[in-house]
């Protein structure tokens, strides 16, 4: 397991996924290849990401339905 990659993730998840996103395909796709983008410039691998989740696509489709900006977890 990769600290750095859930770690990430996670930041990634709650810094830079807009209030607005959206969750067709081709909006993910776009937040996932930015999401590796901004890991390749830390040094972070993709493999890293890839086991800490069955499915990133899920995931920030998750995300994206489940937001609630201003509400603590």
């Amino acid at each position: 397991m990769s600290t750095r990659g859930v770690n990430f993730l996670d930041r990634a998840i709650g810094n830079n996924l807009p209030e607005t996103a959206k969750t067709d395909a081709v909006s993910v796709s776009e937040y996932i290849h930015k999401l590796y983008a901004d890991a390749k410039a830390l040094t972070i691998k993709r493999e890293e990401i890839d086991e800490e989740v069955d499915s990133l696509y899920r995931t920030l489709v998750d995300a994206v339905v489940h937001f609630a900006p201003g509400v603590p977890e």
